[in-house]
């Protein structure tokens, strides 16, 4: 045990912090630290506004870029796009689509030199993109 010499024998602050949160790690179970967790994220909530949370964001994903490569980038976005694609089928595929299509349209003029639509690219995107999963799904049968 670490000792203050300036404390006439007693526990440092610190020691006696790390000792009591390995107690509380010791006696209590997962459903303690998601209910307390929850608890101060309502509170949290509660006393911050937007810009608060805009501010830890930019904060959290700067760090983030400064630790990891554009490998890292490219792994989660693998990984989420796999999830995405085990949990949703070839409809929601064909709205996303859809949806890119009509916003990317209203992002620009439309200035009709021969292309196709937007919208257009956007629902073939989407068709595209549910088929391919389909034609992976049948693969792993």
């Amino acid at each position: 045990m670490a000792k203050d010499n300036n404390n006439n024998g007693k526990m440092t602050v610190e020691e006696a912090g790390r000792k009591g949160g390995e107690e509380t790690a010791r006696t209590h179970d997962r459903e303690f630290y998601e209910e307390i967790g929850k608890k101060g994220g309502e509170e949290t909530a509660r006393t911050h506004d937007k810009e608060f949370y805009e501010e830890i964001g930019q904060k959290g994903g700067e760090a983030t870029a400064k630790n990891h490569d554009r490998e890292f980038y490219e792994e989660i976005g693998k990984k989420g796009g796999e999830a995405t694609s085990k949990n949703h089928d070839k409809d929601f595929y064909e709205e996303i689509g859809h949806k890119g299509g009509e916003a990317r349209a209203k992002q620009r003029d439309d200035d009709n030199d021969g292309k196709m639509s937007k919208e257009e690219a956007g629902r073939k995107g989407g068709e595209a993109r549910a088929k391919q999963r389909d034609d992976d799904n049948d693969d792993r049968k």
